[in-house]
């Protein structure tokens, strides 16, 4: 069935503060285990996401192990990053900002990671259970556009995300099926760099809270 609308939300310092859980990912490494674990860490998920296009960081921590096999501290990392409180994390009036669009048509997740800890992030936050599991997790979700049309056929959709580059690649593939809204939250959305590369949103927020000040009646 054809939906009128869809809005579909990406998650990463959109609904959820990612950028804070880096920072206490940060503060963890390198308070248990040193500056020289913590620095080693993110120098192999840098080199990862460049190598896969994603952000996966239990691939990193299982990268790192690969480099010294008898170093248990590495083990101790695991358990603290699945069982870090997402849910704490969702940004002020995430989850009121869902609820609002549902007025106008049906509300998903579009969001890229990888196949484990992504949906983790998703499930122990509540995010799966708002949007009652209405979740598309891709690696480039921007080219998986015709597999979105078919989980979540729709005539028109709205995309909400902190990437003004995702936001412009798919206007371009959708044109005017879709109204694209940029959330000016978290370091990609505040990079003079990036955001000169790329034309506007048709509607820009502060935060993800704001959006359940918009009527989407139109």
């Amino acid at each position: 069935m054809t939906a009128e609308c869809v809005f579909l939300f990406d998650v990463d310092n959109t609904l959820l503060d990612n950028d804070r859980v880096q920072s206490d990912l940060s503060d963890h490494l390198a308070t248990r285990h040193g500056a020289q674990t913590r620095d080693r860490y993110w120098a192999i998920f840098e080199t990862l996401r460049e190598e896969l296009g994603y952000a996966d960081y239990l691939g990193a921590l299982e990268r790192y192990r690969l480099e010294d096999m008898h170093d248990p501290k590495i083990l101790r990392i695991a358990p603290w990053l699945v069982g870090y409180p997402f849910a704490e994390r969702l940004y002020p009036g995430a989850l009121e900002a869902v609820d609002h669009v549902r007025r106008w048509g049906e509300a998903a997740i579009l969001s890229d990671g990888d196949a484990v800890f992504q949906p983790v992030k998703i499930h122990r936050s509540g995010l799966a259970q708002a949007f009652s599991d209405r979740v598309l997790i891709y690696i480039h979700k921007e080219l998986e556009l015709e597999a979105v049309e078919r989980e979540h056929p729709a005539r028109r959709y709205v995309l909400i995300d902190d990437k003004l580059r995702i936001l412009c690649e798919v206007k371009k593939i959708w044109g005017e099926r879709v109204t694209t809204v940029f959330v000016r939250q978290g370091h990609y959305a505040h990079d003079k760099a990036i955001l000169a590369q790329y034309p506007a949103a048709d509607l820009e927020i502060a935060g993800i809270g704001d959006l359940a000040g918009l009527d989407f009646s139109a």
